[in-house]
C-alpha cells in the first residue's frame, strides 16, 4: 500500500473498519451462546430477522418501492444472502470460529483472482490453497470436523455469489438494497428457525441476546463500513476487511477460549495474505 493509497483523514475510517470487524466478531462469538438454546437455525433467524427489522426501520425502503424488474436481483441477492448466513452458523457450531472464516473468506477471494487475468494473481491462489490445506489435516487430534469445513466451504461458494448478486441488485437507490434483501434474507431464513426452535425464540433473554448479535453483527458493522466507505478507497478497504479472519480467530479465544494450534494460527495467516495481497493488487 502505497503513499498514493493514503488518504489525509483516512485514520478515523480506516478505525471505523476495523471496529466493524471487532462487532461482527464478537457477535458472532456472543452467538454462539444461544446454540443450546435455540440451534444455528434459530440464531440465524434472530440474527437476520432482527436485522430486517432494524433496517426497514431505519431506512423504510418502502416509501420508494422497488421496481418490478429489480425483484428477481433482489430475491436471488437475498436468498444468498440468507443462505451464506445459515451455512456459516452451521460451521460455526461445530469448528471454531476463526478457521470457519478463514475458510468462507476464500469466496470473495476467488472472486477477485477468476477476475483477472494476470499470471501472478495465480501466487495469491497457491497461498490460500496452502492455508486452507494447513487447515484441513487429513488425521491427528487438530482434525476438523467435516461437516463444519463442508458448511464454511458451502458459506464461501455463497459469499462469492453474493457479491455478484448484490452488484446486480446495488442499482437500487441508497442503501434500499439491502433492506429490501435482509428482508428476503429473513423470510428464507425464519422458517428454518422457527421449524427448529419454536417457541423458544420468543424468550425474553434469547430474543435479548439476538438482538445484542443483531445489532453487533449487522446493524453496527453495516453503518461503519458505509460511512468508512465514503473516505476510504475500495483497495484499502479490501486490504483492511483480509484481515477478518484473524479477527474472528481472537474474538473466539477472548470470548469462547477457543484456542488453536500454531498450524492453524500459521493457515490464518496465509490465507489472510492471500485476501490483502489480492486486494492489493486488484
Amino acid at each position: 500500500m502505497g503513499a498514493a493509497d493514503v488518504r489525509p483523514g483516512a485514520t478515523a475510517p480506516a478505525l471505523a473498519i476495523l471496529a466493524a470487524l471487532v462487532s461482527q466478531n464478537i457477535g458472532a462469538a456472543c452467538a454462539k451462546h444461544l446454540f443450546p438454546q435455540v440451534g444455528s437455525d434459530g440464531v440465524t433467524a434472530l440474527r437476520v430477522g432482527l436485522s430486517a427489522l432494524l433496517l426497514m426501520l431505519a431506512m423504510r425502503p418502502w416509501r420508494t418501492l422497488p421496481a418490478r424488474a429489480d425483484l428477481p436481483n433482489l430475491a436471488l441477492y437475498g436468498v444468498t444472502l440468507g443462505c451464506m448466513n445459515l451455512l456459516i452458523y452451521h460451521a460455526f457450531a461445530l469448528i471454531p470460529l476463526g478457521i470457519a472464516v478463514a475458510i468462507e473468506v476464500t469466496g470473495p477471494l476467488a472472486v477477485v483472482v477468476l477476475s483477472s487475468r494476470r499470471p501472478r494473481d495465480l501466487a495469491w491462489v497457491a497461498c490460500a490453497a496452502l492455508g486452507l490445506w494447513l487447515l484441513l489435516p487429513l488425521d491427528g487430534a487438530a482434525r476438523l470436523d467435516p461437516r463444519g469445513v463442508a458448511f464454511a466451504l458451502g458459506a464461501a461458494l455463497c459469499w462469492a455469489l453474493y457479491i455478484v448478486t448484490g452488484k446486480r441488485a446495488s442499482a437500487l437507490r441508497g442503501g434500499h438494497a439491502v433492506a429490501w434483501g435482509m428482508l428476503a434474507a429473513a423470510l428464507f431464513t425464519v422458517p428454518f428457525g422457527v421449524a427448529h426452535a419454536g417457541a423458544a425464540l420468543l424468550a425474553p433473554a434469547v430474543l435479548g441476546l439476538g438482538l445484542a448479535v443483531a445489532l453487533l453483527s449487522s446493524a453496527l458493522p453495516y453503518t461503519l463500513e458505509m460511512l468508512a466507505l465514503k473516505r476510504l478507497p475500495r483497495r484499502v478497504f479490501g486490504i483492511l476487511v483480509s484481515s477478518a479472519p484473524a479477527v474472528a480467530a481472537l474474538a473466539g479465544f477472548l470470548v469462547l477460549g477457543e484456542q488453536l494450534g500454531a498450524l492453524q494460527w500459521l493457515a490464518i495467516g496465509l490465507i489472510v495474505a492471500a485476501s490483502a495481497g489480492s486486494a492489493a493488487t486488484a
